[in-house]
């Protein structure tokens, strides 16, 4: 299999080595902004156990927090305010919160860059958190209905009427569900349509969920995961790793039946990612202000891009599409590019996304494009694992891809890093980080 050649490769790259001498994507007249340092919480399976700064920043130099969510919680709808006050931010600074489904966290940090590039701020904290174990769980509307207007009412005969209009099925409660609100399909059903589509196996795709958790256990194992924090979860232990990382064979995934399209379905609990609860963080900063303060950067935010594409048949094809948008703002190549890093949403999605980006008839037919971009090679592709094997929160996996990029060019001493990934709505990011100078 493909992922074992793959591990003994991966293991050459361990030593750090020097950056390869590049041209820089810094333009003249435009503010270089950098990411400073990057973190997160254990990326946690749902219903197991459940910032401060390591970079010793004073809690009063943050110009501006912005933080991605997607299930909201009522109580703390911008939970950027709630979480900069819950760790003792100053309540001076100004904080919003931003909803792109799974690339939330990255629009918190383009927000952030744009606020730098603006001139508005030097030093932003940006990040993403979802809680996926305690979402909130809506009555149903007719029962909201009868609820609201019960308070309107001025006497007790009155309450006592719209009382009586209750059912019994009035009392079901509305779960979130990971579907779409234009369509009604889940994300799994769109996922299993387009492996279809594409022609992706049921081996292909458990073969690449299995490298994801290969990787993953090696990074893990190495001390590669250093972003990773430990965590107090209140009334639990400390938890130091994340938890959903587990290797299995081909014979064990094959074991599993498919889980959407039943029974002839190829997407399975093995080679999908799994619900996660996490929280991550990144401050970014204008180079000129990193440096005053005497801080050492990890990377460049570079270049980046949104697609938006058909919610219905094209999904999860965010990465297709904003991959050579994103190389073509850059005045890149997908041979200038050493670290790879896509959002892995569905094994089916990855390897549907690769043939999309390796077909010259689909870049014509639906790209409006002369060729094909062509696939990502896997030798640098998602080397520490991805979200199937590390967990996906979210509204916090932009800024583990972007942290992992940093990381990884440092230590395998590549100069441009593409993160890419797909969201809910057919919509899409990707961006360019390039290594700061060692």
């Amino acid at each position: 299999m493909f992922f074992d050649h793959l591990s003994n490769w991966y293991c050459l790259k361990f030593p750090l080595v020097q950056t390869k001498s590049k041209k820089t994507l810094a333009r003249p007249g435009v503010k270089n902004i950098v990411l400073v340092e990057g973190v997160r919480t254990p990326f946690l399976v749902s219903g197991t156990t459940g910032l401060l700064n390591r970079t010793g920043i004073p809690k009063d130099a943050v110009d501006y927090i912005v933080y991605g969510t997607v299930i909201q919680e009522v109580k703390t709808s911008n939970v950027a305010r709630e979480a900069a006050l819950g760790a003792g931010f100053s309540d001076k600074i100004p904080a919003h919160t931003v909803s792109m489904a799974c690339i939330s966290s990255n629009q918190a940090m383009t927000t952030a860059a744009g606020l730098i590039a603006a001139g508005q701020s030097d030093t932003i904290v940006a990040g993403g958190v979802e809680f996926l174990s305690d979402v909130p769980i809506r009555h149903s509307r007719e029962m909201r209905k009868i609820m609201l207007s019960v308070n309107k009412t001025k006497t007790f005969g009155q309450r006592l009427g719209l009382i009586g209009k209750l059912r019994l099925s009035h009392f079901s409660p509305e779960l979130p569900a990971v579907a779409e609100f234009s369509t009604g399909e889940t994300m799994g059903h769109s996922a299993d349509r387009l492996a279809a589509a594409f022609g992706v196996s049921r081996a292909e795709q458990d073969e690449f969920a299995a490298r994801s958790h290969t990787l993953a256990k090696k990074a893990q194992d190495s001390g590669l995961l250093q972003d990773v924090i430990s965590f107090k979860v209140p009334g639990r232990d400390i938890v130091s790793k994340d938890n959903g990382i587990r290797p299995s064979t081909m014979e064990q995934m094959a074991k599993l039946k498919p889980a959407f399209i039943k029974p002839h379905g190829t997407v399975t609990a093995a080679n999908s990612s799994f619900l996660t609860d996490g929280a991550s963080a990144v401050l970014i900063m204008s180079e000129e202000k990193a440096l005053a303060m005497g801080f050492k950067p990890k990377a460049y935010l570079r270049d980046f891009v949104y697609v938006s594409q058909d919610p219905k048949d094209q999904l999860l094809l965010g990465p297709t599409y904003a991959t050579p948008k994103v190389l073509e703002r850059a005045g890149l190549s997908m041979n200038d590019i050493d670290v790879f890093e896509f959002h892995e949403a569905f094994a089916g999605q990855i390897m549907a996304n690769m043939k999309a980006m390796e077909s010259d008839w689909f870049a014509q037919t639906y790209m409006g494009r002369k060729s094909k971009v062509g696939a990502p090679p896997m030798e640098k592709f998602n080397l520490w694992g991805g979200s199937l094997s590390l967990g996906h929160p979210f509204g916090a996996t932009g800024c583990r891809l972007v942290t992992t990029v940093a990381h990884r060019l440092q230590k395998e001493g590549g100069q441009y890093g593409l993160v890419a990934a797909c969201a809910a709505g057919g919509q899409g990011h990707a961006m360019v980080i390039e290594a700061y100078p060692q």
